[in-house]
């Protein structure tokens, strides 16, 4: 039952991912914010994601076009925004809404290409320094929620100094999968390299707790039913001075997904899969005296960067300079981009070595933000 203080957000877009996703996870969270508006293009689309949503939020609104859009910019009610869209449109959608004041919650990936990044940060910068409050710009990598990551942030200490890094992808993106016919995802830069490939590289990166510096990889394109890429290899140098390897392929027979550090008191990986019904991540921890030990944590990612967002919103709203949830961050969703992207440049360039570096700064004085990522060594 929500509240007269509930927090109230709108929705736009009315896809698949909204409908399987952030309906079924809001609901689960009724009590802590209250739906008041869905937007989509069209009509027709909106409506079939009201009436899912009405079944927990009865009130909601549906709305679409232009005039649904302003409805929502306008309607000083509404805190934040969960922006579902095609990802050739979300950082303008986004950076709309933010110079209204409302706080947004995009979804993944942050945007297309270091290049966008670099121009909507920029943007960004500028509207917080014309608004007397900063609004929250999130991007929604539920990777970086989901407990199995977070437990293996603490064990990563166990094992030591890290010696060797692998992260394993071999998708299964096929006919029978929703998103195969995705237009938006066939025509994205990157493809489905990029579009799923982020959530791995924010695996990697909150499981190593530390930057990638340089990477060489090698992109094919097999499969002639996917938008090319749809395979990448790629050699990664750590901060730390480890190395690594991160191989992706888009669709494989026999789909497995892990991440696995090798150290010198032992090794951890967490792996996709699932048990007793329910699909999570496996962890499991080998000891150098040879034991070992595996926990299961079923998927709760998407509600728990839901529920952060929607924390940070009530928060911001009290005024009390309350300092928002930094995995969700727009900075952090770029820097998966970044990397990804990194890799992908040095794939079209036959395996040179491309160096990453520290992503993006930014700087006061100037308003303006540097990028730093893409650089290729001589």
């Amino acid at each position: 039952m929500t509240t007269t203080e509930t927090p109230q957000i709108a929705i736009l877009g009315a896809g698949i991912f909204v409908k399987t996703q952030y309906l079924p996870r809001l609901s689960e969270i009724s009590d802590l914010v209250s739906v008041k508006s869905i937007w989509s293009r069209s009509e027709e689309s909106a409506k079939s994601a009201v009436e899912i949503a009405r079944k927990i939020f009865p009130d909601v609104k549906c709305v679409w076009g232009d005039d649904g859009f302003d409805e929502i910019v306008k309607d000083g009610s509404i805190l934040g925004v969960a922006v579902v869209l095609a990802g050739q449109t979300q950082v303008d959608i986004s950076l709309k809404l933010l110079k209204a004041g409302k706080h947004v919650l995009q979804e993944k990936p942050a945007a297309a290409s270091t290049s966008e990044i670099e121009n909507a940060l920029s943007s960004y910068n500028a509207i917080c320094a014309n608004l007397s409050t900063q609004p929250i710009w999130a991007v929604a990598e539920n990777y970086r929620f989901e407990p199995a990551f977070v437990e293996c942030k603490k064990l990563l200490a166990e094992i030591g100094d890290m010696m060797s890094v692998q992260v394993i992808v071999e998708g299964s993106m096929n006919s029978s999968n929703p998103y195969f016919s995705s237009s938006w995802r066939r025509n994205f830069t990157g493809g489905f390299i990029l579009d799923m490939g982020v959530h791995m590289i924010a695996g990697l990166r909150m499981l190593v707790g530390c930057e990638v510096l340089s990477v060489s990889a090698m992109t094919t394109h097999v499969d002639k039913t996917l938008p090319p890429p749809d395979n990448i290899s790629s050699n990664f140098l750590l901060e730390n001075g480890c190395s690594g390897v991160f191989v992706m392929v888009v669709s494989s027979r026999s789909p497995k997904i892990f991440w696995r550090v090798v150290g010198v008191k032992g090794t951890l990986q967490v792996e996709r899969g699932n048990q007793n019904g329910q699909h999570g991540y496996l962890i499991s921890l080998y000891s150098a005296d040879g034991q070992s030990k595996s926990s299961f944590y079923p998927f709760s990612g998407v509600t728990e960067e839901l529920k952060a967002f929607i924390h940070d919103i009530s928060e911001a709203k009290k005024g009390s300079g309350h300092k928002a949830e930094p995995r969700s961050s727009f900075l952090e969703g770029a820097r998966d981009v970044a990397l990804l992207d990194a890799m992908l440049d040095s794939g079209s360039k036959g395996g040179a070595l491309v160096q990453t570096g520290w992503p993006f700064k930014y700087s006061v004085k100037t308003n303006k933000v540097f990028l730093v990522v893409g650089q290729e060594l001589s």
